[in-house]
């Protein structure tokens, strides 16, 4: 592979693990098993380190992945909640082996191997023995506060125990939010029986209870926690993890895991150890998607090191994937927003891992030639980790001959419009963009929570809508009277004033989201408030070249055409126009300053805890008087506000050359300016 097919490879598995953390992290919707997003994130990694001047930041492999859901005050992770690097097979449990010992110069290690536990990651912090801080993973460098709901499970010690010994003054530890089989199947029979909707499995449970904006839901469903790491602890220093989880955490009454955990010294003991607990997977009360292998002496994580993305001195060898054999008993299209054609298999119900199976995606025309899917055949499907199922291959042997091959349409499905082929040959999209699907498609993505979070407006009223001719674009939505809405079936009068009165409170919505809701391809959460913060409106935006936003730290060529082919568009703008006279023109949230700004102009980062001010009150004061804060440290950054447990920021900034200031160095300044 040449350097233009590479930066192309490089291009395309960005784009497309981008999509797939925002499905797993953010909207808790995977769309493919951990495999395979593992085998794109191998391939990615293998391709940078060959050609490293195609590195960029914003790359999968430079950060955590995934982002902070809106409603939560964030919280910063010092040092950063990093994920495992994931391995299938026992000969990369070899390779992990060696690696550790030669890079600690030993012949032998200690490792200690726990179950991995199929929950959210969550980091609790204790002060003066008393809980006071829990978030959720995040990005792994910021999480969302979820403090007053992890209060809420019984199995989190509000209040440390001391007899044993005495806790630190600050402890801050890590682990997994969970809810057992017997729980979750409860929970469920509870939810039809009340006609609620059910879940889909413990996992999303648990990562939906922990994050609901109302307590007193959360306390209500049956969350349990596991804590498995020692991160700080105050005039504490265990010397091994085995200790931690054997010893420390039980005696400040804080749960390890239940399953029994081991410590080998040798690749052969944690093969054992893996055989156990897979074998008992099926007839364990808590979900469990492999074992989790640390080193044991805690010194040695510290001379091993991290990777941009996971720690050298752990890895998660994961349990083969869940799966069974049915038949394709057709494949249909679906169309999306973009006008991307993609082929579903419609199965045979079979039950996998708790849940029915009825259809799996194929992805794309190349997806379904390379693994030989006809219309009949008998397949092997799988759901990993409990995501949404894939066809993993097909039976030829098993084919009686009345099987037929697929062949993706020339006509869209939907609006029997021409049918074109991407320019690398894999995807086929529908030409024509007034195409129902596509309309329904795109108001789906504007009303969407992540967008304008439209209360009310759910997928079956929009394509009620567009069936009926009502609407053809979102702007069409806020034209439309109650007489409109009630013709709708099913639709009553107060059903339609609450949707009326949604729309009517969008138009103020923020910009960040505003562009979220607009469908700018490449431009999803992250990036959109990246832009928001660099533009004070759509307008603004608009006329931005793609050197300027080339300019923009954490925006890279791809997203600069993008932007600019999108505002160049003239649909688009007549789009833009339409929301304009409709009284919708967002604006970046400004703060009034009175006309006065002394530090306008600066751009500031804050890291570790301040003394005086909470990280949002100091955020909001130099906001206040003019400055920029952004999450993190680049080039364009005039200072960095330090205090205790300031990690990796301080030390990009010094590489930088950017100063960084302790907190009464910083309020001395604001309270001079002020």
């Amino acid at each position: 592979m040449n350097r233009s097919e590479a930066e192309r490879e490089i291009r395309r598995l960005r784009r497309l693990m981008h999509h797939h953390d925002y499905r797993y992290y953010v909207l808790d919707a995977p769309e493919i098993e951990d495999a395979e997003y593992d085998a794109m994130f191998d391939r990615l990694r293998a391709l940078e380190e060959a050609y490293p001047e195609l590195v960029t930041e914003d790359s999968p492999t430079q950060r955590v992945g995934g982002a902070p859901r809106e409603g939560f005050r964030t919280v910063e992770h010092v040092p950063p909640m990093l994920s495992l690097r994931a391995v299938y097979d026992e000969e990369a449990l070899v390779a992990f082996d060696q690696s550790c010992r030669r890079a600690l110069g030993r012949e032998q290690i200690d490792y200690v191997a726990e179950p991995k536990y199929d929950g959210l990651a969550v980091e609790l912090v204790y002060e003066g023995g008393r809980l006071v801080q829990a978030s959720t993973r995040g990005d792994g460098y910021v999480g969302e506060d979820v403090t007053g709901n992890v209060r809420t499970i019984p199995s989190v010690p509000l209040v440390l125990h001391e007899e044993i010994l005495p806790p630190p003054r600050r402890l801050v530890v890590r682990g997994e939010v969970y809810i057992t089989r017997s729980a979750f199947a409860a929970l469920n029979a509870r939810r039809e029986a009340e006609g609620e909707a059910t879940f889909a499995n413990p996992r999303n449970a648990a990562a939906g209870s922990l994050r609901q904006l109302d307590p007193r839901v959360t306390a209500a469903r049956p969350l349990q926690i596991v804590l498995y790491q020692l991160v700080e602890a105050t005039g504490i220093s265990p010397r091994r993890q085995w200790d931690v989880l054997d010893r420390f955490l039980p005696a400040w009454h804080l749960r390890s895991p239940d399953e029994p955990k081991r410590l080998c010294n040798s690749v052969e003991s944690l093969m054992a150890y893996y055989g156990e607990i897979l074998e008992g997977r099926d007839d364990a009360d808590v979900e469990m998607d492999g074992m989790v292998v640390k080193v044991d002496r805690l010194d040695y994580w510290t001379m091993l090191g991290t990777r941009s993305r996971d720690p050298r001195w752990a890895v998660a060898l994961k349990f083969p994937a869940r799966g069974a054999v049915t038949r394709v008993r057709d494949i249909v299209v679906q169309v999306g927003r973009t006008g991307r054609l993609t082929p579903l298999a419609m199965l045979d119900p079979v039950r996998i891992g708790g849940v029915t199976v009825r259809r799996a995606s194929l992805h794309n025309r190349g997806e379904v030639m390379r693994k030989d899917i006809r219309i009949g055949d008998h397949v092997l499907v799988q759901r990993a980790g409990d995501v949404i199922p894939y066809v993993v291959r097909s039976f030829p042997d098993r084919r009686t001959g009345s099987e037929q091959p697929f062949v993706m349409p020339t006509k869209c499905p939907e609006c029997d419009s021409t049918v074109v082929l991407s320019e690398d040959g894999r995807d086929d999209r529908c030409a024509f963009v007034g195409c129902p699907a596509q309309q329904k498609e795109r108001i789906k993505h504007f009303a969407s929570k992540g967008a304008m979070d439209i209360d009310g407006l759910g997928d079956k009223t929009v394509e009620a809508l567009v069936d009926c001719g009502l609407v053809e674009s979102a702007p069409d939505l806020y034209g439309l009277k109650l007489q409109d809405w009630v013709r709708l079936e099913r639709m009553g009068e107060k059903s339609a004033q609450n949707i009326m009165e949604a729309l009517e409170q969008s138009k103020g919505v923020e910009l960040r989201r505003f562009l979220v809701a607009l469908g700018i391809p490449l431009v999803g959460e992250h990036l959109a408030r990246i832009l928001a913060e660099h533009y004070p409106s759509v307008d603004a935006l608009g006329r931005a070249t793609e050197e300027d936003l080339l300019a923009i730290d954490g925006v890279g060529p791809e997203v600069a055409r993008s932007v600019v082919a999108f505002f160049s568009d003239p649909r688009n703008r007549e789009i833009l126009q339409a929301f304009s006279r409709l009284g919708i023109a967002p604006r970046a949230q400004r703060v009034d300053r009175g006309g006065r700004a002394p530090l306008q102009g600066l751009t500031l980062v804050f890291t570790g805890r301040l003394e005086r001010y909470s990280r949002e009150e100091a955020t909001r004061r130099a906001e206040a008087l003019g400055a920029r804060v952004t999450g993190s440290v680049s080039g364009e950054t005039d200072y960095v506000v330090a205090g205790p447990g300031a990690g990796s920021k301080v030390a990009r900034a010094r590489s930088l050359g950017v100063p960084v200031l302790d907190e009464e160095t910083f309020l001395a300044m604001i309270e001079e300016e002020a």
